[in-house]
């Protein structure tokens, strides 16, 4: 499994909430600040999105976009008008359907709500800028159709709809990611379009596939076919940390993941991501992810989630 797929299948994403909205004239719609991401394209007509800390952007017809920071924002015709609040106006309208603005129809936008798993949400998520903007073709023909396809069955109630509506979930997210790091991959810092960059893939890919492995710097710069020196130099340059830095926080999300659904023994995880000792594990377990493993199987909110890389 490739390690975008990897973090992917942590996160676990889990359909919250899916619908959308019409609306026509001079409209506005403020969304509260939420967990998880939000995934919307745009069907009809244009707005302007004001996400709180950033400019406003223009959205047109056809595109998509990622809001994965859970921060505030407006979708509007006009960033003056007098918006309605979304807590208000869409809990109305049943899951998977479009509510309607007074004001006529000449803007629709669909879009679900999905919730995630802490720790690596903070890994895949801090890596990604506020807002993930996906213009263009590309979007159309397949982020739009999954999203219409997650709407159609939720409204539909079919056998199987329950299933199929988080693969469909997972294929959005997937999507748009994948796309973003085809577009961004060449310039942006961060494990994630680290990706983009062919040595970095093979090494992170076999670093992923074998997690507990004793690796060293030298080890993991053969598999990118590059020098010891050149490899750190490069992987520190793109990823934002050091290799061996990187694999602790990547083996320490493994090590979430399975304590808070494995149900296998402390000492079984430490074994299996390549620790000697409990207590080495439980070390860096807390210097990782803010909490000793004991109090994060028992199910404590995490004091900070961290990233392998921004």
């Amino acid at each position: 499994m490739d390690p975008l797929s990897e973090v992917l299948s942590l996160l676990r994403p889990r359909h919250h909430r899916f619908g959308g909205f019409t609306a026509g004239g001079r409209w506005g719609l403020r969304f509260a600040p939420y967990a998880g991401i939000k995934c919307y394209a745009v069907a009809e007509g244009a707005c302007w999105l004001a996400l709180d800390g950033e400019a406003p952007r223009r959205i047109a017809a056809g595109d998509c976009f990622l809001l994965p920071r859970g921060r505030g924002f407006t979708i509007a015709s006009d960033l003056d008008a007098e918006p309605f609040q979304a807590l208000d106006l869409l809990p109305q309208a049943r899951n998977g359907a479009l509510a309607a603005l007074p004001g006529g129809r000449d803007f629709a936008v669909m879009g679900g709500h999905f919730l995630v798993e802490e720790a690596p949400a903070a890994a895949l998520l801090g890596a990604l800028p506020a807002i993930v903007h996906l213009p263009g073709e590309a979007e159309r023909d397949s982020l739009r159709w999954s999203i219409e396809r997650l709407r159609e069955e939720l409204a539909g109630e079919q056998p199987g709809g329950a299933w199929l509506v988080q693969q469909l979930a997972s294929m959005i997210l997937a999507q748009a990611l994948r796309r973003h790091l085809a577009e961004t991959g060449a310039r942006a810092t961060g494990w994630l379009f680290a990706l983009a960059d062919r040595p970095l893939r093979l090494a992170l890919g076999a670093l992923h596939a074998a997690p507990a492995r004793r690796w060293s710097l030298a080890a993991l710069a053969a598999e990118a076919g590059m020098s010891r020196s050149a490899f750190a130099v490069h992987f520190r340059a793109r990823v934002g940390m050091a290799p061996m830095a990187y694999l602790t926080r990547w083996r320490m999300l493994l090590a979430a993941d399975r304590l808070a659904h494995s149900g296998q023994p402390l000492s079984e995880i430490a074994a299996a991501l390549g620790y000697a000792s409990d207590s080495a594990f439980a070390a860096a377990f807390k210097r990782e992810m803010g909490a000793p493993p004991r109090r994060f199987a028992a199910g404590a909110p995490l004091a900070a989630a961290t990233a392998p890389g921004r």
